[in-house]
């Protein structure tokens, strides 16, 4: 071999060992995404206490993990817990990302929530400890609204009829019509005492209503769900908190199956009873929206 051969030899080892270096050093370490390994710019929880257990990563904000495999979103690294669902399974967590972190209580960016700063790792408090269903990253400085058509259910929802939003049918809508569909769980908006629960039947007709009446001593409201079948445990006189589940979607005092929704009204002062709505043109309701806003909700 020639000293010009030998020379072109080794430069052509030596390009190639370059190339292979600045490959290796030119992905981040933190372009894996969900591998169970909490890198630089991800939000992760551990399923023990003291970051500790198997670890679930983030690059994201997310609304619901969910809580059935293969959809839900699990532990992915090594360790104890690794394979479950981390809804209500986190027990701490590390922030790598450069921003806050909102945990909270409920799906949708709701209930009570515990901040987690830029770098920071911790336990979660015992109200979030194993209680974790959403996280938003980067949270505004005051509490975010939540949406509420999916907060009546946890789940993603559709407002149907708002109020006063009749459009083939005669009269004033004193309410809003919100659709998951048959058999979705109904829950609690607010919190408050049950004044009055009637479980109806399905078929339309007003003796066949079901009626869920929340009154809020505090503003002096109340909230009443129609249609909904409610659980049998519902009673007069029981306090319910935000979030609490009331009953499934259904089509109670509802003329079909297939047009089974969930009827929410907001009704100064305490009532047993929603207003009439059909053939009634005359509204005793105020628009509710300033309502929902006050209590955390864009109405949507």
């Amino acid at each position: 071999m020639t000293t010009l051969t030998r020379f072109l030899a080794a430069a052509t080892a030596a390009m190639a060992l370059g190339g292979t270096v600045l490959a290796t050093t030119a992905a981040p370490a933190s372009a894996a995404n969900r591998n169970g390994v909490c890198e630089a710019g991800e939000f992760c929880y551990y399923f023990n206490s003291n970051n500790q257990g198997s670890v679930s990563d983030f690059t994201g904000s997310v609304g619901d993990y969910a809580t059935k495999q293969p959809s839900c979103f699990d532990f992915k690294g090594p360790g104890a817990g690794k394979g479950k669902c981390i809804k209500n399974s986190a027990a701490s967590v590390w922030n790598r990302s450069a921003k806050t972190v909102r945990v909270f209580f409920n799906s949708g960016h709701t209930g009570k929530f515990q901040d987690f700063a830029a770098g920071a790792r911790g336990n979660l408090n015992p109200t979030l400890k194993n209680q974790n269903a959403s996280h938003l990253i980067g949270p505004s400085s005051s509490t975010p609204r939540a949406i509420l058509s999916f907060s009546l259910y946890a789940a993603r929802g559709q407002i149907s009829t708002g109020f006063d939003g009749y459009k083939n049918t005669p009269g004033r809508h004193e309410g809003i019509d919100i659709v998951r569909g048959l058999g979705a769980n109904v829950r609690s908006l607010v919190a408050g005492q049950i004044i009055y629960v009637a479980e109806g039947g399905r078929g339309s007709g007003r003796s066949k209503l079901s009626t869920i009446s929340i009154y809020m001593a505090s503003v002096n409201k109340t909230v009443i769900y129609l249609h909904t079948d409610p659980l049998n445990s519902l009673r007069a006189g029981q306090q319910v908190r935000r979030g609490q589940l009331l009953g499934t979607e259904s089509w109670h005092g509802v003329s079909k199956k297939s047009s089974a929704h969930t009827h929410v009204e907001m009704r100064p002062g305490r009532h047993l009873r929603a207003a009439k709505s059909v053939r009634d043109w005359k509204l005793e309701n105020p628009p509710p929206g300033p309502f929902w806003n006050s209590q955390g909700y864009t109405v949507k």
